[in-house]
């Protein structure tokens, strides 16, 4: 029989078919699939006629219909279509001609238990793994009830990232207790060039998509009848994050415990499934000692929900023997309860997991193992990073320690578990080799909360060798040596060049300047529909990640850039065009390009070798007090002051519009006068422990000497005038924050991110934030709490950035609207912005806000005005990068079809947060 089939004791089972129906290819780019709906160009209010044809440029005629492909019985799928003239499409259109979207349809049958005990439980709940697939949705078997059903779209496992969370999914009607019931699977499956490569790498003239798709039951009884279920809150271990213990003690301190919430009931009249943890310790009774501190920071799981518990080993005497490599912890959990955070002591349960631990020998001159380290994120996002240690201690030799080198990998490459990267890397004498997760092994391309992961690595790092390593340790404002391959590569180039001051030399190994100069956009569907300006607008979102415009930034730093010349994965051309538009900001500057003949994308000595190793040798050569070489002209280029450095100690706080490039031009001159030109510049500082100032004009206007007697020069411009001007402060709001300039700012999260809906009862504003606390620990290993608007009006929130679906009439948004100064308001059932009224019923919204006046953190809205709206919303919320969400979009159904061009209105905030005209589109 053509099926797989999967079995459990709990009695129910789940039989799915192996034959999927296969409709496409349809052009699209790389992220198109977020705007668009998953199942494009099908209408799901109506039935799938699999005798009709749709248009498509890739077919010969114009036309393509559907076709069949078999998944084998581990749930493998290929998809492929070598009835298109590929190589004619590539011949002209590059790789986007291969980026391409397909929607796929097959069935599964649900079997009820045998036994009639059963049949009063709850509903049986899918387990669904989703690997390399874009979206996918469960429908009703019956197609002439899809007119009034809403498809809820889970977004699937797109890089097959390791360690994601279990995926559970409601079915959307129950099943029969007394017969069979059939469903329906739709899934949208996108070909990307970055994650399946040219198809002639894996030797084929087509690109096959390549999908595994799987689906199993996760009955779960009542947990008082249950012979199975011991606890509501299962252990999940490849979750935990654990450092290494050196000498018996851990090597840093911060630990985490993954816990899965597999309490589930689906009853709409009643709050049930929710568990907070009460307290964890390590039983004394174990004799280790060794003890725990629990954080302030509330754990709460959602049924389904997948989440790391924070803790902290205590400071102590105690050392763990090499043959214990299990740590017993006692959890102790309680049911949450509406009317109260807690139930009753008689109501709690406690179950202990058993921590795996590694014991590693402290290195030597000669022997090293790569050290597993671990800080906290915000109290809440335990982070592990691995280090190389160098041979010799500041008190061993000559010289003392150099500058750290941060090692930024691939994408795809799993540093915990994939040796191959961290032994790649070439030990140091005097500098520590920090290898930082950037949450993922994708993460956000490093741009964003993937540096700042980086970054505090470098901190945490130095915190962990204070408390125990003192010879080994560098001072906690080091400069750094960033250096990285493909993914890694492109973000040394991001690093260095949005934090030049805090970067001493670069290393970039085969990487690419920016996604949209690795596959081209031609061939995207929004383009044949799209208003130019509304295009522009969209587009700014991706002006933070544009390396190209901020190499401005690298002129005066040292740089080494090498690529293969054989490279079939990112092209040669990407560092050699970086280079020659590095050169021409600085014809002298101290860039070095090699390119190695005939090497792939990859091979095992790209950073190994005698010519990076003399290269990070000549610019480690000084010593951390030595005076620097002084740049006398420079231009500082900034998109989002909140995510850049400063150069020269120039650094750009605030730009006149924002979602525009600002630019600093400074030139010094022998005397110690400073000539400053600024270009769409509001506010900026400059350090004068750098440079002995005695002459300052900006734009042409000089600035009094007397204003120069404290150690840093704040500059803005008077707005209160007729003309421009520039005045000094004598001081600036030290959390004061412009826009970001795109909705991913919601991921800079120092903690964990709240995510309030307007009650805990199901609904579909709580499925929607069931999937968002799903995305962020698979793509971004952060978590998130959800908590009803009536908790977060009485002030239950962690007071980091914030979600907020639906409660568009609740005092919470109110009174966040209020306090943020936001010019969005609700009235009259629709969302109103500079006095366009969005209340078109299909309509999906989401815009960015700051949580009050006064902090840098931020709010995000998602907004609808029915269930339709709330699933386009969904799809926008930016886990990826390269998607065109400003800091406010509005979207109605249109997009299902033509993308982007169906948006209704889009734009940047002003620096003020408010309405930004120049930078804004409105329908």
């Amino acid at each position: 029989m053509d099926v797989m089939t999967w079995t459990i004791d709990r009695e129910w089972r789940v039989v799915m078919s192996r034959e999927w129906d296969v409709l496409g290819p349809f052009p699209i780019h790389a992220r198109e699939q977020h705007f668009l709906s998953p199942a494009f160009p099908l209408d799901l209010s109506k039935n799938i006629d699999l005798t009709r044809t749709y248009p498509s440029a890739y077919a010969d005629g114009g036309y393509v219909s559907w076709s069949k492909a078999n998944s084998d019985e581990h749930g493998n799928l290929k998809v492929s279509h070598p009835n298109i003239r590929w190589e004619q499409l590539r011949a002209t259109e590059g790789w986007a001609a291969l980026q391409h979207h397909n929607v796929l349809r097959t069935y599964f049958t649900v079997y009820p238990p045998d036994s009639k005990q059963g049949s009063a439980e709850a509903d049986p709940r899918l387990r669904v793994e989703c690997l390399q697939g874009a979206y996918f949705s469960i429908l009703p078997d019956d197609e002439t009830t899809w007119a009034t059903h809403v498809s809820e779209w889970h977004m699937g496992n797109v890089y097959a990232l390791e360690r994601a969370p279990v995926q559970f999914v409601s079915l959307p009607t129950s099943p029969c207790r007394d017969k069979t019931t059939r469903y329906q699977v739709v899934l949208g499956g996108s070909y990307e060039i970055r994650l399946f490569g040219d198809p002639r790498s894996y030797n084929s003239e087509h690109p096959i998509l390549s999908i595994n798709f799987t689906i199993s039951i996760d009955t779960l009884p009542s947990l008082e009848t249950s012979p199975y279920l011991v606890t509501p809150v299962l252990h999940a271990p490849a979750h935990d994050v654990i450092p290494d213990f050196i000498y018996g003690r851990p090597f840093s301190s911060t630990l985490g415990i993954g816990l899965r919430n597999v309490d589930f009931c689906r009853n709409t009249k009643s709050i049930s499934g929710w568990w907070t943890v009460v307290s964890a310790v390590i039983p004394p009774c174990a004799g280790l000692g060794l003890s725990l501190c629990n954080l302030s920071t509330t754990t709460r799981l959602a049924p389904t929900q997948t989440h790391i518990l924070t803790l902290e080993f205590q400071p102590g005497p105690g050392v763990i023997p090499i043959d214990i490599t299990e740590l017993p912890v006692d959890i102790t959990i309680s049911p949450f309860h509406a009317e109260s955070a807690c139930g009753d002591v008689d109501e709690q349960r406690v179950f202990r997991v058993n921590v795996l631990i590694r014991h590693i020998p402290m290195w030597t001159s000669v022997s090293y193992t790569a050290i597993r380290a671990t800080y906290n994120l915000g109290f809440s996002n335990p982070t592990i990073f691995l280090v190389l240690p160098p041979r010799y201690s500041d008190k061993e030799g000559e010289g003392g320690l150099k500058e750290p080198i941060l090692a930024l990998h691939g994408a795809g490459v799993d540093i915990i578990n994939q040796t191959f990267w961290a032994d790649s890397l070439p030990r140091q004498d005097r500098a520590w080799v920090i290898i930082p997760s950037g949450r993922t092994s994708w993460g956000l391309d490093w741009h964003g909360p993937s540096a700042a992961d980086a970054f505090a690595a470098v901190t945490a790092l130095h915190d962990v060798l204070c408390r125990g390593f003192m010879d080994w340790n560098y001072p906690r404002d080091t400069k750094l040596i960033v250096v990285g391959h493909s993914n890694g590569g492109q973000g040394a180039w991001y690093i260095a060049s949005r934090w030049p001051d805090k970067v001493k030399a670069v290393v970039a190994a085969a990487g690419y300047i920016k996604s949209q100069a690795y596959v081209p956009w031609t061939m995207s569907r929004f383009a044949h529909f799209i208003d130019p300006a509304l295009r522009a607008v969209l587009e700014t979102s991706l002006l933070p990640d544009d390396n190209d415009l901020f190499l401005s930034n690298l002129a005066h730093t040292h740089v080494l850039a090498i690529h293969g010349g054989m490279d079939d994965n990112v092209p040669s051309w990407h560092t050699r065009e970086a280079v020659s538009v590095l050169r021409e900001w600085n014809p002298d500057a101290d860039v070095t390009y090699h390119e190695e003949p005939g090497q792939p994308h990859w091979w095992f000595e790209v950073l190994n070798n005698a010519r990076v190793q003399a290269f990070l040798d000549r610019v480690c050569c000084s010593s951390y007090d030595a005076p620097k070489t002084k740049c006398r002209k420079f231009t500082l280029t900034v998109a989002v002051p909140a995510e850049s450095g400063p150069m020269g100690g120039w650094r750009v706080h605030a730009l006149e519009v924002p979602g525009r490039l600002g630019r600093l031009e400074v030139c010094e001159d022998d005397e110690g006068g400073v000539n400053v030109k600024a270009s769409n510049i509001s506010v900026v500082s400059f350090d004068l422990s750098k440079a002995s100032v005695h002459k300052l004009v900006i734009n042409s206007q000089n600035i009094p000497h007397a204003s120069m007697e404290a150690r840093t020069i704040w500059l803005e411009q008077d707005t209160n005038r007729n003309s421009t001007s520039w005045k000094v402060v004598d001081s600036y709001v030290e959390n004061f924050q412009q826009p970001y300039g795109r909705a991913q700012a919601i991921l800079s999260a120092d903690g964990i991110i709240d995510i309030v809906i307007p009650s805990l009862h199901h609904s579909s504003e709580l499925s929607a934030a069931l999937r968002i606390t799903h995305n962020l620990r698979t793509y971004h290993l952060l978590d998130a709490r959800i908590v009803s608007a009536h908790e977060a009006e009485n002030g239950l929130v962690c007071g980091g950035n914030m979600v907020v679906i639906g409660c568009a009439d609740s005092l919470l948004v109110k009174d966040l609207l209020r306090r943020s100064q936001s010019e969005w308001s609700h009235e009259g059932g629709a969302w109103i912005l500079n006095d366009k009224k969005f209340n078109t019923p299909t309509s999906g919204l989401l815009f960015l806000v700051k949580r009050t006046s006064s902090t840098a953190n931020t709010a995000l809205f998602l907004q609808s005005s029915d269930a339709g709206g709330l699933e386009r919303a969904l799809r926008l919320f930016p886990i990826r990068t390269g998607v065109l969400v400003p800091d406010w979009l509005v979207v109605d159904e249109g997009a299902d079809r033509i993308g982007a061009g169906g948006a209704e209105g889009a734009g940047s905030n002003d620096g003020k947060w408010g309405f930004n005209a120049r930078m804004s589109w409105l329908n």
